[in-house]
């Protein structure tokens, strides 16, 4: 189906580091009727209150972009919130959807729904062949229930429904939250605020922590207070401490691609594209978004050393979890669909600590 440039979207989760970046691309492509809230707005938890917003805005498209995530910490304690959390929000979005008659809808997952030893690279029909990760195992599974409604709603109902799952991404806008943030934006933030403290860079630690308070720290505390926490993260005076091995390969996607990516689904992608015609059961109808390039952790760290100018370590603590060994997806099926992407991970790095270090950045 073709949406108009005056097409009502609703973009769920549009200040997020995903949804910001889909509405920007939306946006520079010329649609002019966004429709956003935030939580404070909508809480899209709340099934009442989403049920009056579609009442109220009869979207014609979806972008479910809004979920609860973190990285392995938060999703190692917090795995009732992961779980009970992201199945509220979809059951909620999708089945006002389908109750306002949408007509089309992009989900947006994660390639943590594969197995934990998945064949390498990550195929969409290596979806439920074995174990997941532990780690992120109730968030992983939140997800596989999304793409499953997604999948679902379109065979019985006849919908449009499109579910993605983007690799690991990075880019303007994301979390730096040292206990809550995924991998690379953490060690960006660990590895910034180590070289400030090599440095004897005092303005620029308080800086940081007054845009980002660290476990309650701001930039008003004392020197001892301030480093007592930031130790609790390995981040020190002349060295990081960065948690598991760095032996772990993973894969990185710039956010703006990715919203490139799911746009282009959104606009010229059916589901009865994502099968083989004539299919039997048909399953596995998701799209991997990646780049199918992958680089391991510890190579990631000195690509974040080097942008950053640190001099000092960088230490590891093994005794913390490494979560899954490797993680590449193969992006076959979408570049069959007619897109690739287009920002390296050298040239990511850089533009991320860059944004990082604005005035405004992580407000």
């Amino acid at each position: 189906m073709t949406l108009e440039k005056t097409a009502k979207i609703y973009v769920a989760g549009h200040r997020g580091l995903v949804g910001s970046a889909i509405w920007n691309n939306l946006q520079a492509r010329g649609f002019t009727n966004l429709v956003g809230r935030t939580h404070g707005e909508l809480d899209l938890m709340d099934g009442v209150a989403v049920k009056e917003f579609f009442d109220a805005e009869q979207p014609e498209a979806v972008v479910l972009a809004a979920a609860h995530v973190g990285g392995i910490m938060a999703n190692s304690i917090y795995r009732a919130d992961f779980i009970y959390r992201n199945l509220q929000i979809q059951q909620n979005v999708i089945g006002e959807s389908y109750r306002h008659d949408v007509k089309k809808l992009l989900f947006l997952g994660s390639t943590c729904i594969y197995p934990r030893e998945a064949p390498q690279p990550m195929r969409e029909d290596a979806l439920l062949t074995s174990p997941l990760e532990y780690t992120n195992e109730p968030y992983a599974l939140a997800k596989i229930a999304g793409l499953k409604m997604c999948e679902s709603f379109s065979l019985q109902y006849g919908c449009n429904y499109i579910a993605v799952m983007p690799t690991n991404l990075y880019g303007p806008r994301d979390n730096f939250h040292l206990e809550r943030s995924h991998v690379l934006p953490a060690m960006i933030r660990k590895t910034h605020l180590a070289k400030c403290l090599t440095e004897g860079n005092w303005a620029a630690v308080r800086r940081d922590l007054a845009a980002r308070p660290v476990e309650g720290v701001d930039e008003t505390a004392n020197e001892a207070d301030i480093l007592r926490v930031l130790e609790k993260y390995g981040i020190r005076a002349g060295s990081v401490t960065l948690w598991g091995t760095g032996s772990p390969l993973r894969e990185f996607l710039w956010s703006e691609d990715m919203a490139d990516a799911s746009v282009h689904v959104l606009l010229n992608v059916d589901f009865k594209d994502t099968y083989e015609a004539g299919t039997t059961e048909v399953r596995n109808c998701h799209i991997n978004i990646g780049t199918g390039k992958e680089l391991t952790i510890r190579c990631l760290a000195e690509k974040i050393r080097t942008a950053v100018g640190f001099t000092g370590d960088i230490l590891w603590d093994s005794s913390k979890p490494d979560g899954t060994p490797r993680k590449l997806t193969d992006p076959t099926k979408l570049h069959n669909l007619g897109w690739h992407h287009k920002v390296e991970i050298d040239e990511g790095i850089n533009r991320l600590y860059q944004w990082y270090l604005t005035a405004d950045a992580g407000r």
